[in-house]
C-alpha cells in the first residue's frame, strides 16, 4: 500500500497557519507529501523547503485572480496537487488541520482495512475545531464535525470548491458525495485560533475568489459569538504543535452582551433538537457505509 498526502498553500506565513506543524504531522503516515505552493508575498515556499524532507514534492503554481466565482481556484489548486499523488490513497490536509500522533496507528489500520473494499471510497474522521484559544472548542450545526481527508486515487473524484470532494458516477452526468468509512481518529482544526487580524487579512483575500463584487468584509471579533457553542476542552494537542499557539487554560471569553444573529439563533435551536432527538444536524459531505 502507498499512501500520498497533499495539499495547496499560499501566503501561509503571513496568514498565520501552522502549515510546517500541519505538514510534519503527518509525514510518518505518508510515502510521499505533495505540496502545491502558490505564488506568495512572504516566505512560504522557503519555510517548506527548509524542512528538508525527501518525501515532500513542491509544485508551483500561479492563481487565476480572474476566477472570482464560488472558490473555484481553491478546487483547482487542490486537484492540481491530488493529480500529483501516484498513493493508493490521497490524505488532504489544509494548512490549519493536524493529525495527533496518538491516531497514527488506528489511520494506517484502517487504509489497509478498506484498501481493497470497493463499497469504501474515503475515509471521514471527527472534527475539533478550536476557537479563540486551544483550550476552547466551538460546538454547533453549524461547524461540520466530520469530514472525509482521506480518499482512494482510484475514484474520479474532484473538488468543485476545494471544500469537499464530488465523485462522477456513469458518463460524468452525476455528482454524488464518496462512500465512506468512519475513522476513530480526530483531525484538529485550529484556523480560528490564529490573531484576529490574520483571520482578517485571510477573510479579505478569500473574499477575492469567491465574488466579483467588493463586499464590505465585517471586522472580525472573535468574542462577538454564542457562548453556549463555546466548551472547555481538557486534552492533548498534537505534539507537533508545540508553542505555535501562546497556551491559555480557560475557556475563550464571548462577549456577554453579544446580540445573537438569525443564523445564531438557528443553531441554538438546532443544538437543543440535537441534544432532545440524539441526532446531528451538521453537514455532511459524504455517505457513511462503514464504522471501524
Amino acid at each position: 500500500m502507498k499512501v500520498s498526502g497533499f495539499t495547496f498553500v499560499r501566503n501561509a506565513n503571513q496568514l498565520g497557519f501552522p502549515f510546517l506543524q500541519s505538514i510534519q504531522s503527518i509525514l510518518p503516515l505518508v510515502d510521499e507529501f505533495v505540496i502545491n505552493v502558490g505564488e506568495s508575498q512572504d516566505q512560504t515556499l522557503s519555510h517548506i523547503e527548509s524542512l528538508r524532507e525527501p518525501k515532500i514534492k513542491i509544485l508551483q503554481s500561479q492563481w487565476n485572480t480572474r476566477m472570482t466565482q464560488k472558490g473555484f481556484v481553491y478546487g483547482q489548486q487542490k486537484m492540481m496537487a491530488q493529480y500529483h499523488c501516484t498513493g493508493d490513497w490521497a490524505f488532504y490536509l489544509e494548512a490549519d488541520e493536524i493529525v495527533h500522533e496518538q491516531d497514527h496507528t488506528k489511520i494506517l489500520q484502517a487504509m489497509q482495512t478498506y484498501l481493497h473494499d470497493d463499497r469504501v471510497e474515503a475515509l471521514v474522521f471527527d472534527y475539533l475545531h478550536f476557537y479563540g484559544n486551544i483550550s476552547t472548542i466551538v460546538w454547533s450545526p453549524a461547524w461540520y464535525r466530520r469530514a472525509p481527508r482521506i480518499i482512494k486515487t482510484s475514484v474520479r473524484s474532484y473538488a468543485p470548491d476545494g471544500l469537499f470532494w464530488v465523485v462522477l458516477d456513469k458518463k460524468n452526468k452525476v455528482g454524488r458525495y464518496p462512500r465512506a468509512a468512519l475513522v476513530p481518529a480526530t483531525i484538529y482544526h485550529y484556523g480560528w485560533v490564529r490573531p484576529e487580524t490574520c483571520m482578517q487579512e485571510k477573510m479579505s483575500q478569500v473574499q477575492s475568489f469567491w465574488s466579483a463584487q467588493n463586499k464590505q468584509i465585517p471586522n472580525i471579533n472573535y468574542r462577538a459569538i454564542d457562548p453556549q457553542t463555546l466548551r472547555l476542552f481538557t486534552g492533548c494537542h498534537p505534539a507537533v504543535l508545540g508553542d505555535f499557539f501562546p497556551t491559555t487554560p480557560t475557556l475563550f471569553s464571548a462577549n456577554a452582551a453579544h446580540v445573537l444573529t438569525k443564523r445564531e439563533r438557528k443553531n441554538r435551536a438546532g443544538l437543543w433538537v440535537e441534544k432532545i432527538l440524539k441526532i446531528d444536524l451538521s453537514k455532511k459531505h459524504y455517505r457513511l457505509v462503514s464504522t471501524l
